[in-house]
């Protein structure tokens, strides 16, 4: 929608991982040369952890991309909340082989036999598996079985491993021992500092044709990255709002007010509301002393007169953004007719 009227080609902002937009800052750069080193060695484990964000995903697709066509097959996992068998029978799945009403035997024999039939093809495998935070420990050492298949002494996959920080802390148990032994490359993805917040900004709006339209204060730039704290996706969200703000408001150049106006908007939105401090929530099931109930039930009126008229600004704001983007619309449907 703002694309036309900020003469981009593309969506700089957009959410889904997309390798044209890959900014090498330096936790990026080094993260990404720890790939391609665990890459060389083909076996073993590979894991990347980060916060929710940091760009893990966009990290391996942007070295995928790099790889040569038809030389890799790659299967990845997305949905991880799995136990051991599951993980079996997703790996099979994602590799393109049947599974149902299948023997766990059966199942690792053709799997090793499909490995094993790339591998003669010259075909590396690869197992991309996000999320792996919501492993448990049996799921991990299934994994690690895989790992054992081999042919001629080469090992037929290679397994990336990407997570949030608490994934390190599994990755210590007892259990897990083997697998450790396993990981050949692991690094941790920070957030950004303040200066290559802005280099990715406009790294980004250049991807899709930028021409400085809309113009971008320095004081702007500063404002998202106090509310962002360098994350990507967050820095994503915020940006991509902005812009449509922009369009809404027909502005042709962002300082920190603009960004403050939108940072104000999305804090009134659920996914990005922060419980006052000290405050406490609930838990179904959960039983609480008659004082304690008391002093949480006061809490929130102190606050609520200002809560209740942010929201009241919010929607005063927004109301003629919904008229003018459903116009837009309407004309959009008119001129295809």
């Amino acid at each position: 929608m703002y694309e036309a009227y900020y003469q981009l080609r593309d969506k700089p902002f957009q959410l889904n991982p997309d390798p044209r937009f890959f900014y090498a800052s330096r936790g990026h750069k080094r993260a990404f040369s720890y790939l391609e080193y665990g890459l060389s060695l083909g076996e073993g484990f590979i894991i990347i952890t980060g916060d929710v964000g940091a760009g893990k995903t966009m990290l391996v697709k942007s070295l995928l991309k790099k790889l040569e066509r038809g030389e890799y097959i790659v299967a990845n996992l997305v949905s991880t909340q799995l136990e051991a068998d599951d993980m079996l029978r997703s790996v099979a799945a994602a590799f393109g082989l049947n599974f149902e009403n299948v023997s766990k035997a059966a199942l690792l024999q053709n799997l090793q036999n499909t490995l094993r039939e790339s591998s003669r093809q010259r075909k590396r495998a690869l197992l991309i598996v996000d999320e792996a935070q919501n492993l448990s420990a049996r799921a991990l050492e299934e994994l690690r079985m895989l790992s054992n298949f081999q042919d001629g002494g080469t090992s037929l996959l290679q397994s990336f491993l990407l997570g949030q920080p608490e994934f390190r802390d599994t990755l210590q148990s007892p259990q897990l021992q083997q697998l450790r032994q396993r990981v050949i490359a692991s690094y941790h993805l920070g957030p950004m500092e303040q200066d290559e917040t802005k280099n990715y900004i406009v790294h980004r709006l250049r991807t899709v044709g930028w021409q400085n339209m809309p113009s971008i204060s320095e004081e702007a730039f500063a404002a998202i990255f106090r509310f962002s704290g360098g994350v990507p996706r967050r820095i994503n969200t915020l940006c991509d709002r902005l812009l449509l703000f922009g369009f809404l408001e027909e502005r042709t150049h962002f300082d920190a007010a603009e960004v403050n106006e939108v940072i104000q908007d999305l804090k009134q939105e659920v996914h990005h509301q922060e419980l006052p401090p000290g405050s406490v929530v609930a838990e179904p099931g959960m039983h609480h002393a008659p004082g304690a109930v008391t002093q949480v039930a006061h809490a929130y009126p102190l606050e609520m007169q200002e809560k209740l008229d942010q929201i009241e600004r919010s929607i005063t704001r927004l109301l003629p953004m919904v008229r003018k983007i459903l116009y837009s619309v309407s004309e959009g449907r008119e001129g295809e007719s």
